[in-house]
């Protein structure tokens, strides 16, 4: 999972998943499972698939900014995806080699809002006057990593965040966690057979007392059948606000795929199937049910 810092890439997703491990006790304690059974014989062993990253849509931020950092990198855009009823945007980015998970940024449309929740989130980010990330040495790793974890507004009061959280959980989460990752997941066809399907996967899990998101049912799947997807469910941690206030509230998660082999590879041997012979790419309808593993309803079950 780690890697070994020579380029600015590494130094950043480094730095991203140790803080997103220290703050989601799921992740520690599935790996610890996955090496006790001897799953994987070290956490390296474990794939990236994909890391996620939520974001607002309102000027000098959003997906137009945030990407500027992934494709300095050499990440290359690829699909868009619409999500009509949460009211977001999104695209995935292809890592420059295998080594690299992919990654997925989401954009809420702010402008489809409520009156009231628009004059909240531009309370915040009105100060912004121009897209911080164009003052970033995108060659400096260690800049970078630090920036995605500063905060780019002032936090929120409780009555903001539950005035948010009651038109849109997506804007409660952004307005609150700003640019912390919001998930990573774990490559399920890349472990040993026993434990490479979501079936056997998500048993283990539920085995070791992890919640997963029912969302649409506990594997999403593509209309294809070729990507099938997982995720557990936030934990709720105590927040403080700016008015002194404390709220439980969620965090993050992790996520499971499973990505099956495209059917003009189908009689490739197993160990000579590599990324490009399995399906690509994410699927709105899949990706629509993960986003509520931040959401109340999935939380507080």
């Amino acid at each position: 999972m780690y890697f070994n810092n020579e380029k600015p890439v590494d130094i950043v997703i480094n730095d991203l998943f140790e803080h997103y491990r220290e703050n989601v006790s799921d992740v520690d304690k599935i790996t610890r499972a996955l090496l006790e059974r001897g799953i994987v014989g070290s956490q390296q062993e474990i794939v990236n698939d994909h890391i996620a990253f939520r974001t607002l849509g309102v000027p000098h931020l959003g997906i137009a900014s945030f990407e500027k950092i992934f494709l300095s990198f050499g990440f290359k855009k690829m699909d868009y995806y619409h999500f009509p009823a949460k009211k977001l945007d999104a695209y995935w980015y292809a890592p420059p080699s295998d080594a690299y998970p992919r990654i997925f940024v989401s954009e809420l449309r702010v402008e489809e809002l409520s009156p009231a929740s628009r004059e909240i989130i531009f309370r915040y980010t009105g100060g912004i006057k121009s897209d911080p990330v164009d003052q970033l040495d995108l060659n400096n790793g260690s800049e970078v990593a630090a920036f995605l974890q500063q905060p780019l507004w002032s936090l929120p009061t409780s009555a903001e965040y539950q005035a948010l959280l009651a038109e849109s959980e997506y804007a409660a989460w952004v307005i609150y966690n700003r640019y912390y990752l919001n998930h990573y997941t774990i490559s399920i066809h890349d472990l040993k057979p026993g434990y490479s399907t979501l079936e056997e996967f998500n048993s283990f899990l539920e085995g070791i007392g992890i919640t997963l998101n029912t969302a649409g049912g506990k594997i999403k799947t593509s209309d294809d059948g070729l990507l099938r997807q997982s995720s557990t469910v936030s934990a709720w941690s105590d927040a403080q606000f700016a008015d002194g206030e404390t709220l439980q509230i969620a965090g993050s998660y992790v996520e499971f795929a499973e990505r099956s082999v495209l059917p003009e590879f189908k009689n490739l041997a197993p160990d000579d199937v590599k990324r490009e012979h399995r399906r690509d790419g994410f699927e709105a309808n899949n990706a629509d049910k993960i986003f509520e593993s931040t959401y109340s309803s999935q939380v507080k079950k």
